[in-house]
C-alpha cells in the first residue's frame, strides 16, 4: 500500500517543508509514503492555469488509486473519523491512496469529480503550505490511532 501526497507547487517555506518532511518520515513507518510536487500553471488567464494544473494532477493520479481532494467544500472529519476512514481504505483493494492539494486558484470541476473523497481540513482559511503540514500531521495521527499508539493522546 502506498500513500501519496500530491500538490501543486513547491513548499518554499523552509519551516513548513521541514515539518512536512518530518511527518512523511514518520508516515513511512506505516506504509510507503511519497510526495509529488507538480509544477504550477503559468499564464495570465486563471482558467487556463487551473486547466493546466488539472492536467498535471490527473496525470499524477495512478489509475485505480483512491483520490482524496483537500477541498474547502469537502467534509470535515475529526481525527478519529479520519482514522476510521483510513482503516477502511487500508482494508480495501486499492494499492494507493492519493491526497491532492490543488494550486492557489483551486481545481477544476474535472478534478473535483475525479476525487473519491473531498476532505476539508477546517473552515479556517489556511495557506497551501500550512494545509500540507496539517494534512501530513493528521494522516500520521490517524495511523497512530489505528495502531493504538500513544501519539494521538
Amino acid at each position: 500500500m502506498r500513500l501519496r501526497l500530491i500538490w501543486v507547487g513547491k513548499t518554499k517555506n523552509e519551516h513548513a517543508r521541514a515539518l512536512v518532511e518530518d511527518y512523511v518520515g514518520r508516515l513511512s513507518r506505516f506504509c510507503r509514503t511519497e510526495v509529488t510536487e507538480l509544477r504550477e500553471g503559468s499564464g495570465a488567464d486563471d482558467r487556463a492555469v487551473r486547466e493546466e494544473e488539472a492536467r498535471r494532477i490527473a496525470g499524477a493520479l495512478t489509475p485505480g488509486s483512491l483520490a482524496v481532494l483537500l477541498d474547502i467544500e469537502g467534509q470535515q472529519l475529526s481525527s478519529h473519523e479520519l482514522a476510521a476512514r483510513l482503516e477502511g481504505w487500508l482494508g480495501g483493494a486499492r494499492k494507493e491512496i492519493a491526497f491532492v492539494v490543488g494550486g492557489h486558484l483551486g481545481v477544476t470541476e474535472e478534478i473535483k469529480s475525479r476525487a473519491d473523497v473531498r476532505w476539508s481540513l477546517s473552515r479556517l482559511t489556511l495557506t497551501h503550505e500550512m494545509a500540507r503540514v496539517v494534512a501530513a500531521e493528521q494522516l500520521y495521527r490517524a495511523f497512530t490511532i489505528v495502531r493504538g499508539l500513544p501519539y494521538q493522546k
